[in-house]
């Protein structure tokens, strides 16, 4: 599956941001810290109670979409994260690659994280298809991500996952 750089990279940043673990204390500066080559520089990344609401609604979303079993489903929640977003695309060629980005250069820590995530999602599913996006099959893991297989079979979020799996009914396998 190709598609450009930023936009990968905006899709990767929307599968960190849903299977971040909010039950940890303090995650969503620990997130945002994690993820600063995202924010224009200078953008503060201190924000306020209700912004970090909001961006634990946009991880819900986001999680939402990749476990949507119709496409119905994955539309009602897209358009949901979409409305979230303040979409203003601007040309930019900072890192030597002209390419866009989605959010305007002025805008707080907030509407560049929502619109980043939702734009780089968005495009995924409408590209490729919302069957592209799932939720790890391993036992105990449920972590989300973009399935970027040639034939769209992928069914976990890593080799470890695929790997502990494969051991894991070999092992069961062996015992009956």
């Amino acid at each position: 599956m190709n598609y450009d750089t930023y936009g990968s990279t905006a899709v990767e940043l929307a599968i960190d941001l849903a299977n971040v673990d909010r039950d940890a204390p303090g995650w969503v500066p620990a997130f945002l810290d994690a993820h600063a080559e995202w924010f224009t520089a200078g953008t503060a990344v201190t924000l306020s109670a209700d912004d970090g609401t909001q961006i634990e609604q946009i991880s819900e979303l986001v999680r939402a979409v990749a476990l949507a079993d119709r496409e119905d489903e994955v539309k009602a929640q897209l358009n949901a994260l979409l409305g979230l977003a303040s979409p203003r695309p601007y040309a930019t060629d900072h890192d030597g690659d002209l390419h866009l980005h989605y959010a305007r250069p002025d805008a707080g820590a907030l509407e560049q994280l929502t619109t980043t995530v939702a734009m780089g999602l968005s495009q995924v599913v409408i590209q490729h298809g919302w069957q592209r996006l799932g939720v790890c099959s391993a036992e105990g893991c449920g972590n989300v991500y973009v399935d970027t297989s040639r034939n769209a079979s992928r069914r976990y979020c890593s080799n470890t996952c695929a790997s502990r799996s494969t051991v894991a009914a070999y092992r069961a396998r062996q015992r009956t």
